[in-house]
């Protein structure tokens, strides 16, 4: 196939853009002809996949969304690919893939979460809100797309219900993850964790997630004083970019976490992060299907999460703990002292070893091949 794969921005953090530099490297693999359509672009995942960059002058984020949609929309009309699969915020696609949710449902449960007092007083990026809206309204009407794939049920019966979108029309298809790079040997005599001042028979709780709020770092702090007052050799461990982590900080010193809860920011070593930690927290308000659970689950971790991340639809008893979305924190400190006094076993990683990214790139190549042919 000669196919375009069209993402804004592309790079090699974030869960999209990673799934897209998988997807494209898998397909050039196996020979197909590979374009990347974005704005702008980090390196190419494998040596033959090209890259088509759509720049157009734009001052702000909806300006800027809707001027790609608008020159993806051109260039597809003069282009000659048998297959156009959109990963997000742009409307020309044979195959849409719904990574990031319905935004409606995003904004409804998770959006407010993520705004300080001062921003949500001004409103800030309301037109950026109402352009992805629009766009995602446009992606999604009938005959814009002859195939629809989400990453859990949540979304597809989400999906089908705001944009009426036939059942026999959308696919599922779970996340994967790399089961190499995510692995229990990360566990021993791991750095991060001597990075951190924890010691060897400390019970490390991870949180690694960009986005604080939307992802209910505020849920797990309130709930660890109760941890901490159970079972002393708990500890906290914070991963992941947010602007608003000196606020969080201040939250934890309030709480009197002290050098019990370590804050290390952004990084890009997660499989070791993972490796530092005994029990993975990621009490999520929306999050259509995090990344992070599958590569806690392949590290060997027990993973507390809640029903508003689409992963949880994989979780059962012996892999961790799903709770409801409006769980407060005495819920949180339940699960987290749970899964500390049981300790980890080869549930998880057996869970995740059932889904790993190969087998999900093979899954979502045969429905682009066959819309593809039905062309």
């Amino acid at each position: 196939m000669r196919i375009a794969l069209v993402h804004m921005r592309h790079a090699h953090t974030g869960g999209t853009e990673r799934y897209l530099n998988h997807l494209a490297r898998y397909l050039a693999e196996r020979g197909d002809d590979v374009t990347i359509v974005c704005r702008r672009h980090e390196e190419a995942p494998h040596a033959a996949v090209r890259f088509e960059v759509l720049h157009n002058l734009a001052i702000g984020g909806a300006w800027r969304m809707s001027s790609f949609a608008r020159a993806v929309e051109r260039h597809v009309a003069a282009a000659d690919y048998d297959l156009v699969f959109g990963l997000g915020k742009t409307w020309t696609h044979d195959v849409i893939r719904l990574g990031g949710g319905c935004h409606q449902t995003y904004l409804d449960l998770a959006h407010a979460d993520t705004l300080s007092a001062a921003e949500k007083l001004v409103g800030k990026g309301r037109l950026k809100q109402k352009a992805a809206l629009a766009i995602e309204a446009r992606a999604l009407a009938p005959g814009a797309y002859k195939r629809v794939i989400t990453n859990c049920e949540m979304v597809k019966r989400d999906a089908m219900e705001r944009h009426a979108i036939p059942a026999e029309l959308v696919e599922v298809v779970y996340n994967g993850v790399d089961l190499e790079r995510f692995h229990p040997r990360h566990r021993a005599d791991n750095p991060v964790r001597r990075e951190a001042g924890f010691g060897p028979d400390d019970r490390v709780v991870l949180f690694l997630g960009t986005g604080y709020g939307r992802k209910g770092l505020d849920r797990v702090l309130d709930a660890f004083p109760a941890v901490m007052s159970e079972r002393s050799d708990a500890r906290l461990l914070v991963v992941g970019y947010d602007g608003a982590r000196p606020s969080f900080e201040r939250r934890a010193a309030a709480l009197g976490l002290g050098e019990r809860a370590r804050f290390l920011g952004g990084r890009r070593d997660a499989e070791v992060c993972f490796g530092a930690a005994d029990v993975y927290a990621l009490p999520t308000r929306y999050d259509p299907f995090a990344n992070a659970t599958l590569e806690a689950l392949a590290t060997g971790l027990p993973v507390v999460t809640t029903d508003a991340n689409g992963a949880s639809e994989l979780i059962g008893e012996a892999e961790g703990t799903v709770l409801g979305r409006g769980s407060d924190a005495g819920d949180v400190t339940a699960a987290l002292l749970h899964w500390l006094d049981r300790g980890s076993n080869g549930a998880p990683r057996a869970l995740a070893e059932r889904h790993s990214i190969e087998s999900k790139l093979e899954a979502t190549a045969a429905i682009l091949a066959a819309v593809a042919g039905e062309k």
